[in-house]
């Protein structure tokens, strides 16, 4: 069963995973420096697998329906570590979002919901774009 209390390790987790998406954002916005975007890769898989534990982390990217997205994320990762870093992040983020596709109309209410952004995200035009009416999802 899955435990849904904070303790250190998951807060390490987030924290990690968090140093991990503003070194990928650094390394893309210094003309996709691979020391940082490196560094990146390797705080947010680190972060992933603290947060939901190592056993759920293998079983969430061997899934059957994962299979595409874990295959791009790793190739890419591996491209942005041997030196190949635009390559290597268009792949892995072709891999980020086929792996995360499920959780988009989750992030969609959650930004819709952050006080001083969230009337930004309830737009009509950003609302429609993220499939989300007044906080629930729309059947696609």
């Amino acid at each position: 069963m899955v435990s849904f209390e904070m303790n250190d390790m998951k807060k390490i987790g987030i924290g990690l995973t968090g140093f991990g998406v503003m070194f990928s954002f650094l390394g893309v916005m210094f003309m996709f420096d691979k020391g940082l975007l490196a560094m990146g890769n390797i705080l947010f898989v680190s972060g992933v697998m603290l947060t939901i534990g190592p056993k759920s982390t293998i079983q969430f990217f061997m899934k059957r329906q994962n299979y595409k997205g874990s295959i791009a994320f790793v190739l890419g990762f591996f491209l942005v570590l041997i030196g190949r870093p635009i390559i290597g992040m268009i792949i892995e983020a072709y891999g980020f979002i086929v792996l995360f596709r499920g959780f988009w109309p989750t992030i969609a209410v959650f930004l819709q919901r952050i006080p001083v952004l969230g009337w930004i995200f309830q737009l009509p035009v950003i609302s429609s774009f993220l499939g989300t009416k007044r906080g629930k999802r729309v059947p696609v």
